[in-house]
């Protein structure tokens, strides 16, 4: 696979990343869509592992949140697209920043950040931060995070070529 492509496949996977924080796109589809892309083309074994690994992960993730987690309901939490989709990409750096780890504290601050420049103070950003994390939050991380679970699978197994 030439790297023009690999470039497409990331920039698919990233959509997919940042459509998971975008109301009605299917990021996890993407991001899937992206691995299979890659599979298709590669047919290597570790190709073959990365997508029915991703396809694993990213069922799991479709389960537990239809059977776990309360709907998403933008519009009933109190929160903004905006800091929605400031609250995606810092999970996303953060997850670069800190490997793995660092999507839960990089989406928490993203949405505390927001909701402090908004409100104005600590005490209620971080009340707005809590009721935000209840309401869609927790299960928008589960999706994001089972979603960077699998570029970075991929991107592992790409650098390691």
């Amino acid at each position: 696979m030439g790297t023009w492509q690999l470039l497409l496949v990331g920039l698919v996977m990233l959509l997919g990343l940042l459509g998971v924080v975008t109301p009605g796109v299917p990021g996890p589809l993407i991001v899937w869509a992206g691995v299979l892309w890659w599979a298709m083309t590669d047919r290597t074994g570790a190709a073959w592992a990365v997508l029915a690994g991703a396809t694993g992960v990213l069922l799991l993730e479709q389960a537990v949140s239809w059977l776990l987690l309360p709907p998403r309901r933008l519009k009933g939490a109190g929160i903004t697209r905006r800091a929605f989709l400031v609250a995606g990409i810092a999970g996303i750096a953060g997850f670069f920043v800190i490997p793995v780890l660092g999507a839960v504290p990089g989406f928490v601050a993203g949405i505390y950040g927001v909701e402090r420049q908004r409100l104005g103070g600590h005490g209620a950003a971080r009340a707005s931060t809590r009721n935000v994390m209840r309401a869609l939050g927790t299960s928008v991380l589960v999706e994001l995070f089972a979603c960077l679970l699998v570029a970075g699978a991929w991107i592992i197994v790409v650098a390691r070529g």
